[in-house]
């Protein structure tokens, strides 16, 4: 079957002072691969790959990527399905848009879609897109199921882990598939469909930019519950691991192949088993691999002690995040956060004795968070700080889709789900927090920007004053284009930023389409 695979374009915050980036699209990598293993003719289309300078502008963001009517040329002629990729729902927009026209110029071939905010809101996203197939969650086997069945005819409708419309037009969604459990099993990534080297030359990496990069994915899922998190609805709390010995084989494939360097581990909760980290720190020794490697997405601090922070180091990893939230306990009782502060120092003398470059993440603006918790978060700002760390992230809270919290915030009248609400994560890294994106009612907004400053001011007071030798490096490496830190980062993308907005702009078309939910008339003939 000739299958085309779509990554999407995204949006950008131009004021977002973040230095989170979007990268290589590892779900779909891996979704082309086993389509690739079981016979299918695919092609891929990625908007970022293939036009990771072309920002345009729409409303107070922008668009990163090709626009949907370049992406329809790029679609090889005698497609028979195509599939598109959505992780976060923060693209929404775009991506409905996408599909429309998608639809327009191929309306008898079907469109499939999975990815976690398909997963997170799969009604509303048949109800607002012409999509004829969603497969939710892990999506490998069922993506294999559904396309060998819309390739022979077969019944798609008993096929665990997809949603479907019936002969009425009614959206049917089937029961979940269960996880795979030898993750081994899985081939790699079929990174062959895709431009790395545009990614990389553009600093289209998640994390800390060290040179060409490749991510990775090492374990599935997350055993913990917090409450404003979409893992256990994507991936349910069951985690898996691959052996070391597999994630070290493709790693060094890819050194191979394409001369990467750079490693960053794409996973929930990598660090969760002692044993496992030694052995993969202990085989990349012994392989005498010559790489970096990192967490940028954060882990778990209660197996990092002295030992194998000094392990990580031997082996390459260069830098890993901590995401205690909150400084308060009550506040982390709440989130379901299981944390104590006792555990994160621990990890963290650890890992700055060891020379690691260290982050951590707070959340400000929970809607629990009383002036209390909003001073013990300022607190462990300035400890933290004071204990040698090298970055903080003090991001204001917003409810993902389908999250334990949101569905709470959903009973108390807080959250519609339109377009305004879907795209709140663009703006949590705003320089100010505006009153119709909080969530919590013991503060006006200003009140939670100032917090919020607090918080920033406290840590970076500590860490560079007492270490003064930091702010030589930060200037001196963002002189040369130099990372090595999370500031660094944030710096090398925010003039990357003022100079992709000084290029030449045309402006993203308007879409008729209701932000309310209303079925387009595509949507209701598919």
């Amino acid at each position: 079957m000739k299958v085309t695979l779509i990554h999407p374009p995204v949006y950008i915050n131009k004021n977002g002072l973040t230095a989170l980036r979007p990268s290589l699209p590892l779900g779909l990598a891996y979704i082309a691969a086993v389509l690739r293993d079981d016979g299918h003719e695919l092609a891929v289309v990625d908007a970022l790959g293939e036009a990771p300078e072309q920002m345009i502008p729409d409303g107070d963001i922008w668009r990163l990527g090709l626009t949907p009517e370049e992406i329809i040329t790029r679609i090889p002629a005698g497609t028979q399905a195509i599939g598109v990729t959505s992780m976060w729902s923060y693209s929404w927009p775009i991506v409905r848009e996408l599909i429309q026209k998608l639809k327009a110029a191929f309306p008898n071939v079907p469109i499939v879609c999975g990815g976690e905010h398909f997963t997170a809101v799969p009604e509303l996203s048949m109800a607002q897109a012409p999509i004829d197939y969603l497969v939710l969650g892990e999506g490998e086997e069922t993506a294999v199921a559904l396309f060998r069945a819309l390739e022979g005819g077969f019944d798609h409708t008993v096929i665990p882990g997809v949603v479907h419309r019936d002969g009425s037009g009614e959206v049917q969604k089937n029961p979940r598939r269960d996880r795979i459990k030898n993750v081994d099993e899985i081939p790699w990534p079929a990174w062959e469909f895709f431009d790395i080297e545009a990614y990389s030359s553009n600093r289209l990496v998640s994390g800390i930019y060290y040179g060409k990069t490749v991510p990775i994915l090492a374990t599935r899922g997350c055993p913990y519950q917090c409450t404003y998190c979409s893992s256990p609805n994507m991936w349910t709390t069951r985690w898996y691991a691959r052996t070391p010995k597999d994630v070290l084989d493709e790693i060094q494939s890819y050194h191979d192949k394409y001369g990467a360097t750079n490693f960053p581990f794409q996973d929930l909760t990598a660090i969760l088993k002692r044993d496992w980290v030694v052995e993969f720190c202990n085989e990349v020794e012994t392989r005498g691999l010559k790489i970096t490697w990192q967490l940028p997405a954060g882990t778990r601090s209660e197996v990092i002690d002295e030992e194998v922070a000094s392990l990580l180091v031997r082996s390459g990893c260069k830098s890993l995040n901590f995401a205690p939230e909150s400084g308060s306990e009550r506040t982390r009782k709440h989130m379901k956060k299981m944390l104590t502060d006792e555990k994160l120092f621990r990890a963290v003398r650890a890992s700055v004795k060891a020379g690691l470059n260290v982050g951590a993440f707070f959340v400000l603006a929970y809607p629990t968070d009383e002036k209390e918790d909003l001073e013990a978060t300022v607190k462990l700002a300035a400890r933290l700080g004071k204990a040698g760390i090298d970055d903080v992230s003090a991001g204001f809270f917003f409810p993902l889709p389908s999250t334990e919290i949101t569905r709470q915030l959903e009973k108390e009248g807080k959250v519609v789900y339109d377009d305004a609400f879907l795209k709140l994560p663009i703006y949590v890294h705003n320089t100010f927090l505006s009153e119709d994106r909080k969530y919590n009612d013991n503060f006006t907004a200003k009140e939670l920007t100032r917090w919020k400053y607090r918080v920033v001011r406290a840590f970076y007071i500590r860490s560079l004053l007492l270490r003064p030798s930091r702010w030589f490096r930060i200037f001196w490496n963002f002189v040369r284009g130099k990372e090595t830190s999370k500031m660094e980062s944030f710096l090398q993308e925010t003039m990357r930023k003022l100079r992709l907005r000084r290029k030449p702009k045309r402006t993203a078309p308007k879409v008729n389409v209701s932000a309310a939910g209303e079925k387009p008339a595509a949507a209701a003939k598919s």
